[in-house]
């Protein structure tokens, strides 16, 4: 019995000295002790490394921290737009980056160079008064332009809504309403002129626009001597239809090519007018030197 008593006062005496502050203390330790760990801050992923192996052939190292980055070019605010860095030669108000041959008294070309010969109607640049030439001159290139031809023009064959643009003013990728007009494989739209066909007709009707994106490099020279053809990689309405296809020379009517005589470092483009009825059109027309 007394040691029951004292039992109950031992325990009276611990709950008076147990204050309210204490009691607070205790469970907050017991609750920091609970919670879990703070998370470790995240690591950054690395942006390059300088303890990988060489990649053959270059100075570079795999993934090498000190490889010069690309610098930002911002793409067009829509798919086929000129991006930032691109040369716009007719975006529908003026064709002053263009220059077409004088014509003489008697009607034909001369050798003299003048403004563009042909006319703006609706933003559109219409082909009819002879080839027309770059002012600029380029080599390597990405080229983007826009074409319709109607479908009522005249003629069959690569008589009926012809055109072109010939890279450094010598090779030709076709441009040709081939929805439902049969010419030789040869002389299609997206072929090198006389040389590769496309790989397939990727042509929309006529009446509707057809779209070229082109990417041309040029050969390779040693002095004016061709030591490397040029190649074509080639899109119609984003259809692929060259892939760095080899340009065997100089595209030609009804001959063979090939690169021998002297070669200019860089030209004009041409953009041909093949003397449709009614005349074809075209519009957002760019150019990116590579």
């Amino acid at each position: 019995m007394a040691r029951a008593c004292s039992f109950r006062s031992n325990l009276l005496t611990m709950k008076t000295l147990l204050t309210p502050a204490l009691l607070l203390a205790l469970v907050g330790t017991l609750t920091a002790a609970d919670k879990p760990a703070a998370p470790a801050a995240p690591v950054p992923s690395p942006i390059g490394y300088s303890d990988t192996p060489v990649i053959p052939g270059t100075q570079w190292k795999v993934h090498d921290i000190d490889r010069p980055r690309p610098e930002y070019v911002a793409p067009g605010e829509k798919l086929g737009m000129p991006p930032a860095d691109a040369i716009v030669l007719f975006d529908g108000k003026n064709a002053d980056a263009f220059v077409s041959k004088v014509k003489g008294p008697d009607g034909k070309p001369t050798a003299e160079l003048g403004p563009c010969a042909w006319k703006i109607d609706n933003g559109e640049l219409v082909v009819d008064g002879g080839d027309s030439w770059t002012k600029e001159e380029f080599a390597s290139c990405q080229f983007h332009a826009e074409w319709k031809s109607e479908p009522h023009t005249e003629g069959n064959s690569q008589k009926k809504g012809n055109g072109g643009v010939f890279f450094m003013d010598r090779y030709e990728c076709q441009m040709l309403d081939t929805y439902d007009n049969p010419t030789y494989a040869d002389g299609m739209t997206g072929c090198i002129y006389g040389q590769t066909p496309p790989l397939v007709n990727a042509v929309k009707k006529p009446g509707e626009w057809q779209t070229y994106d082109i990417i041309f490099t040029a050969p390779k020279l040693d002095g004016d001597k061709v030591v490397e053809p040029a190649y074509v990689t080639t899109f119609v309405n984003g259809v692929c239809v060259q892939v760095h296809t080899k340009i065997m020379g100089p595209t030609q009517h009804k001959k063979a090519t090939d690169y021998s005589g002297s070669f200019p470092a860089t030209a004009p483009l041409r953009l041909q007018d093949h003397k449709n009825n009614p005349p074809v059109r075209l519009r957002n027309i760019w150019v990116r030197k590579l």
